[in-house]
């Protein structure tokens, strides 16, 4: 089995991996504010559709996230990294064939959803890899800033897509849009060609049920927190719309800054300090940033608002992911950080769709009401952790 890389190497070692996920996620961010408006503006479906449409991923990567992780744990992260990005790349081409059913909107919707339900399930086994490959090279005591990282990449994704996403759409159309999901990808596959692969650990493993078992009160408290994210990548394009506020990218923008920030100079605290700890601060913070969107009278607010959204949220799904990682051995982490993050996608795939009803029947920026008093409720959770500590045979520590 291959030793943990040493503290200085960590960096090194984690670059070419954040690398790849970078370019896969990158496809999302350019998606993110564009696809509202295409569903809604180019194709005439109501706020119900859009948060169909924007919520099918996260069900998908939900329902892959077993197989994800148990294919990382027993194949390779490396081969799991590739599987991910070949679907990626496919969820482009469908991307491209619903633009040929413009003129039948519902067939056109309905290819559109499969390709994000492709997409979703392609995004559950890359990050979900890539954190098990990080995990892998890096020293037992520096998980929380594995994930960070890793996600922070993701998230550096996010912030350079949105603004590219919203030119492209503006200048091109949703087909430059579907080209750059196709074509991304498989460059990303470049990337991961030259990388050393990490030999799966060869000993008995956690079940899946087991390990729901270990992650699910973590899990919760980030599916809780994750459902202010979900409101911002959502809705936050429709509500700049629907105030006559240009630029509404910037709200991406402003939040994947925060976020990687946050993760930049504030990493390490997780391990250091404990992640229920970190947890309970930033989500009192992420709930602030909502309550200011939903308060926005004016643009500078809601971008304020994203900023804090991002910032909180940035390290309490750390946070929680610490708690959750130690709860397991190392031989099942794939699967572990698979069934953690499966209670984000649950929370957005259920989250999305709910908060488009309650703008149906209410102003928009209720949404971010709804979504902020979700997000408190990550604090009772982050609560009963510090209260209950385990270790990964379930002893107090």
């Amino acid at each position: 089995m291959q030793e943990p890389a040493a503290a200085p190497r960590i960096a090194a070692s984690l670059l070419p991996i954040m690398g790849v996920v970078f370019v896969a996620f990158l496809v999302i961010g350019l998606a993110m504010p564009v696809l509202p408006l295409h569903v809604h503006d180019g194709l005439g479906f109501g706020t119900f559709v859009v948060g169909l449409v924007a919520g099918s991923q996260f069900a998908a990567s939900l329902i892959s996230r077993p197989w994800a992780g148990h294919y990382s744990d027993r194949r390779g992260a490396k081969r799991a990294v590739v599987v991910g990005l070949l679907a990626a790349a496919a969820s482009g081409v469908l991307y491209l064939v619903s633009l040929g059913f413009s003129d039948a909107p519902l067939k056109s919707v309905a290819i559109l959803l499969l390709g994000r339900a492709l997409l979703g399930a392609a995004e559950s086994f890359i990050i979900t890899a890539a954190v098990s490959w990080g995990l892998a090279l890096a020293d037992a005591g520096s998980a929380g800033k594995v994930i960070a990282w890793v996600g922070s990449a993701m998230f550096a994704a996010f912030a350079i897509g949105a603004p590219a996403g919203s030119a492209l759409y503006a200048a091109y159309g949703f087909a430059a849009i579907a080209g750059a999901t196709a074509a991304a990808p498989l460059l990303a596959l470049l990337l991961v060609a030259p990388l050393p692969a990490v030999a799966p650990v060869q000993h008995a493993r956690f079940s899946f049920a087991e390990v729901i078992g270990a992650v699910w009160v973590p899990g919760l408290g980030s599916a809780l927190a994750s459902v202010g994210f979900g409101a911002v990548t959502t809705f936050v394009a429709l509500l700049f719309a629907s105030r006559g506020w240009s630029n509404g990218w910037l709200a991406y923008t402003a939040y994947a800054v925060a976020f990687i920030l946050a993760r930049m100079f504030f990493s390490h605290v997780a391990d250091a300090i404990g992640g229920a700890k970190v947890a309970l601060v930033c989500v009192a913070i992420e709930a602030a940033g909502q309550a200011l969107i939903w308060l926005a009278v004016r643009p500078e607010m809601a971008l304020a608002g994203a900023a804090l959204t991002g910032f909180g949220f940035s390290l309490v799904y750390p946070g929680f992911g610490v708690e959750a990682v130690r709860r397991v051995p190392a031989q099942s982490r794939g699967l572990a950080m698979g069934a953690y993050t499966a209670f984000l996608d649950l929370a957005q795939g259920l989250a999305s769709p709910a908060l488009g009803l309650i703008a149906t029947g209410a102003r928009l920026n209720v949404v971010f009401l709804a979504s902020g008093a979700t997000v408190l409720c990550a604090a009772l959770v982050a609560s009963w952790l510090m209260t209950h500590p385990t270790t990964v045979d379930g002893c107090p520590q």
